[in-house]
């Protein structure tokens, strides 16, 4: 087993902002093997400051380190992006963008504050206050609001079952063709709700394979919604570009948090 720690924190953001910004995740990893990472895709929109911003996508992020990884990944609501960015979270699908050039002088100093603190409390604080000044200043005083509620109604649900929910179903509860919704939630979200239903049941999955104590890929299959093992093989070879026997074997974070 190769000699190596790893410390990872999750963290709720002050109730003001939980409208905006669903959880922070602060992570310290050294003496792994150098090596890529590849990131699962997002389910949220997700900022990793000191670095860049990135929009929902439906593909794995290759990360390349030198054997250690420290930073705060801070995923936000669609919402979210609009009141701290000032435009929809579809403006950064399949992007990653330099944090300044959406924040300007806030995103220095707030990478200035994340280096600076000494303790996970500390600059979990500071995203908070931080974050809190950007919704502000991106609100001009308003209040930030969605294109379209039933958007955001939407956007609850999926995330609430895990991406195990049927699209038309949402789509005749909300009062709206599913050809609508499509329309509408791609142009708020950046992707189809189809394809934010994957990304979320594959996030599911790969949460559980990436565990401490993983379960069989069976039981990862069936727990995440998948119909049954062959499903989740061929989800994991669209999203990742391997098979999970791979994946797992080539993964050196795994079980790291």
């Amino acid at each position: 087993m190769e000699d190596h720690t790893a410390t990872g924190i999750g963290a709720r953001p002050a109730p003001v902002l939980r409208q905006y910004v669903d959880s922070y995740v602060g992570f310290d990893l050294r003496g792994l093997p150098t090596g890529v990472h590849c990131g699962p895709p997002n389910g949220s929109p997700v900022t990793r400051f000191g670095s860049v911003a990135g929009g929902l996508t439906c593909r794995s992020v290759a990360i390349h380190h030198d054997g250690r990884q420290q930073g705060v990944q801070v995923s936000l609501t669609p919402l979210g992006a609009r009141a701290i960015y000032g435009m929809p979270a579809a403006e950064l699908a399949h992007r990653l963008v330099p944090l300044d050039e959406l924040l300007g002088a806030l995103a220095a100093e707030l990478v200035d504050r994340l280096r600076s603190a000494t303790t996970w409390a500390a600059r979990f604080t500071a995203l908070d206050e931080l974050l809190l000044r950007a919704v502000g200043r991106g609100a001009c005083g308003d209040h930030v609001r969605w294109g379209r509620p039933e958007v955001a109604e939407a956007w609850r649900r999926l995330v609430a079952a895990r991406g195990c929910v049927q699209v038309g179903a949402v789509a005749a509860e909300l009062g709206w063709s599913r050809r609508y919704l499509t329309e509408r939630f791609r142009g708020e979200v950046g992707l189809s709700p189809k394809t934010f239903a994957r990304v979320l049941r594959f996030e599911h999955a790969h949460e559980l394979a990436a565990a401490q104590d993983p379960l069989p890929w069976g039981d990862v299959a069936t727990v995440s919604g998948y119909a049954d093992q062959a499903h989740l093989v061929r989800d994991w070879r669209e999203f990742t570009g391997r098979s999970p026997t791979a994946w797992r074997r080539s993964e050196v974070l795994l079980g790291a948090g």
